[in-house]
């Protein structure tokens, strides 16, 4: 007959990792008690129009909490290192309105630039992508 330890070690261990509960459980207590916030951007998409390349453009983008929680932003990432986004990190509290400052840097862009930001938070839609759009020409000399 087989040596039966390491089968019955491994077969306790699983029973004792599958019968071990999250305190977690029935979804994220520590967020969701307090309400559920809401996030709502007055504006999806700014349009710079035409720059000139090398020019630094910045935009606001505005939005306000129309939950009844606290709204916290996690991150906001986008889609090229040539636009930056800046935001206060602190808690918006119900009906309270913020602010996310955009900067996109032209330089070495030319053409149709369409540029995403992605936001991410504890509202109930957690992830809103904002665009920006512009159109770079070449500085004549």
């Amino acid at each position: 007959m087989t040596d039966m330890k390491p089968i019955l070690f491994t077969v306790l261990l699983f029973i004792a990792l599958v019968s071990c509960k999250s305190d977690k459980e029935g979804g994220d207590s520590q967020e969701m008690s307090a309400g559920s916030p809401i996030i709502t951007f007055s504006e999806m998409e700014y349009d710079f129009g035409k720059i000139i390349e090398g020019e630094k453009v910045a935009c606001v983008f505005k939005f306000k909490n129309t939950g009844d929680g606290d709204l916290i932003i996690h991150s906001a990432t986008t889609s090229c290192g040539c636009t930056v986004p800046h935001f206060d990190k602190k808690p918006i509290a119900p009906g309270e309105e913020g602010a996310m400052e955009v900067v996109f840097n032209s330089y070495r862009y030319e053409g149709i630039q369409n540029k995403t930001i992605t936001v991410r938070s504890n509202a109930t839609v957690q992830v809103v992508v904002l665009r920006i759009v512009a159109e770079v020409l070449k500085e004549e000399s």
